[in-house]
């Protein structure tokens, strides 16, 4: 994938180094950020803030997440480039990008369809092919496409929603958060012998996921 930098290539630098300073160490995982520019995929009047580690309006009451955030997750998920990854929520498009630049095949799932189209666009103005999207509801995941290697949502859950789990394959793993609407613990699922262990990764503030298998609308 190509990236266009902009005149962004310094701070797109001392984000990385936040993000190695905030414990981040996969290589693979800090290229795709030097990779994907991030001002490509925030509304043109928070662009200046693109590459702070902070949380930035979309629109349609959403929000991209903290760089930080982002990359703990991705992190979590060791993909090694070959894999099929669902994504629930493209929301911006930049996770989106980011995964694509680290998975073989990426199937994203956004709720509000206002999103899709600028989502689109900039996922397609970094280079990346191997990108499919769909509008619909993500707690029901994208069963025509699974088992996945890796699943990772982006809003907040009540639970593990069980479609989600039926579509991790063996020995696949999947981040979500889980908790209440307003707070959540980043829970890292592994499935091993048809079972899902969990593992806490830390607290997290998501907007709700909201769906059949989530919260209510």
């Amino acid at each position: 994938m190509t990236a266009p930098g902009g005149d962004f290539r310094g701070p797109r630098r001392r984000l990385i180094e936040a993000l190695q300073e905030a414990g981040i160490r996969d290589l693979t995982v800090l290229q795709a950020f030097d990779a994907v520019p991030r001002h490509l995929f925030v509304p043109t009047g928070v662009r200046h803030r693109a590459y702070e580690d902070s949380a930035l309006p979309i629109g349609s009451g959403q929000t991209i997440s903290q760089p930080s955030v982002h990359a703990r997750a991705i992190e979590a998920l060791q993909l090694t480039g070959r894999e099929r990854v669902l994504e629930v929520g493209t929301g911006s498009g930049f996770q989106t990008a980011l995964l694509a630049h680290l998975a073989a095949q990426v199937f994203t799932i956004e709720r509000v369809g206002a999103l899709l189209p600028s989502a689109r666009e900039a996922v397609a103005a970094v280079g990346a092919r191997n990108v499919s999207f769909l509008q619909g509801d993500g707690t029901i995941g994208w069963a025509g496409y699974g088992p996945y290697d890796g699943i990772i949502v982006s809003a907040g859950a009540p639970h593990v929603p069980p479609a989600l789990a039926a579509q991790l394959a063996e020995g696949g793993r999947m981040i979500i958060p889980v908790g209440e609407r307003e707070e959540q613990v980043l829970t890292l699922c592994t499935r091993r012998h048809g079972q899902l262990e969990s593992q806490p990764l830390g607290p997290a503030r998501f907007v709700p996921l909201i769906g059949a298998q989530g919260w209510p609308a």
